[in-house]
């Protein structure tokens, strides 16, 4: 069964799509279809797409999401649509050393994705910048055992 998996990318400077652009190259193999969308000109209707969804997002500002993911992220939480086919996964980026809002990019779609109905594939990704490992490594690693549990959540839902 094939798997459509569509990124959805929120960045100030670029690191997330590195990571979504690492994730697309070691999943986008034929059997599974990887399409990486930056945030910028989306709304909540991107969900009506099929497939499952990534969430890709570093923080910015005082634990807030990305300029370029706000629009996305004001509509979800405006028009609040039932979300409940929804299956998705979120590889949050932050840096440690902002200790009360670490990752809260990542934190604040989880829980409005499940505010809405949406169900969470695995755990959610707290990248640390400071930790010394690229996140695109760290993404890398963690992919395949996502990718697998993606496909059992795509098989159960069909």
């Amino acid at each position: 069964m094939s798997l459509k998996i569509t990124i959805l990318v929120g960045t100030m400077t670029g690191t997330a799509q590195l990571v979504a652009q690492e994730l697309e190259l070691a999943w986008d193999d034929g059997e599974t279809r990887v399409e990486t969308l930056l945030m910028d000109q989306l709304d909540s209707s991107v969900f009506a797409r099929a497939g499952v969804f990534l969430i890709c997002t570093s923080t910015y500002g005082q634990g807030d999401v990305p300029d370029n993911a706000k629009g996305l992220y004001e509509d979800l939480k405006a028009k609040r649509p039932d979300l409940s086919r929804v299956r998705y996964g979120v590889f949050g980026l932050g840096d440690r050393t902002y200790a009360e809002t670490f990752n809260f990019g990542g934190k604040r779609f989880d829980e409005l994705l499940a505010e809405l109905g949406a169900r969470r594939i695995g755990e959610r990704v707290k990248h640390d910048a400071s930790s010394g490992i690229l996140p695109e490594e760290m993404a890398a690693e963690w992919g395949e055992d996502w990718l697998r549990q993606a496909r059992e959540a795509a098989v159960a839902a069909a």
